[in-house]
């Protein structure tokens, strides 16, 4: 799996024009997941992204997790994030996970986060969506699980 974190202002997705997540201050994760990606990774990188200490404190150290500032979480689905552009110039997408076991993977990696955190928007598999942010610091974390 990887996983793209932004740390946002605000964020929201659109598709065919109307806004299906919206949210303020917090996290922007984009998921991807790959054709060798099992259920059993997932509990570990829904903690890991929750609990990631990438907001500033009252000192403006970056000492605070999505859970300490009552953030919130949009979740968009994008599996570009396994492009492989080693050859040529058209990316292929061979390494992305078939459909339908990618989906059950997003749905399920969205079932956990509501388990922990207060609001989790998303938007929709498969769908051309629009996604608007505003990414705050820039920060930017990038989590893939032939890392871990």
């Amino acid at each position: 799996m990887r996983f793209v974190i932004q740390r946002v202002s605000h964020a929201s997705v659109a598709i065919d024009g109307s806004i299906v997540g919206e949210i303020g201050t917090g996290l922007l994760v984009f998921f991807g997941a790959a054709q060798s990606d099992t259920e059993d990774m997932l509990p570990k990188f829904a903690d890991k992204i929750i609990k990631m200490r990438i907001f500033p404190d009252e000192n403006d150290k970056i000492n605070l997790s999505l859970q300490d500032v009552n953030g919130s979480l949009l979740v968009v689905s994008q599996f570009t994030l396994y492009a492989d552009c080693r050859r040529g110039n058209r990316p292929g997408f061979s390494l992305a996970g078939a459909p339908d076991a990618a989906n059950a993977l997003y749905e399920k990696f969205i079932a956990l986060c509501r388990e922990k955190i207060n609001r989790v928007e998303t938007g929709r598999f498969g769908a051309d969506m629009k996604v608007s942010l505003e990414n705050d610091g820039p920060f930017t974390v990038i989590l893939d699980s032939d890392d871990f």
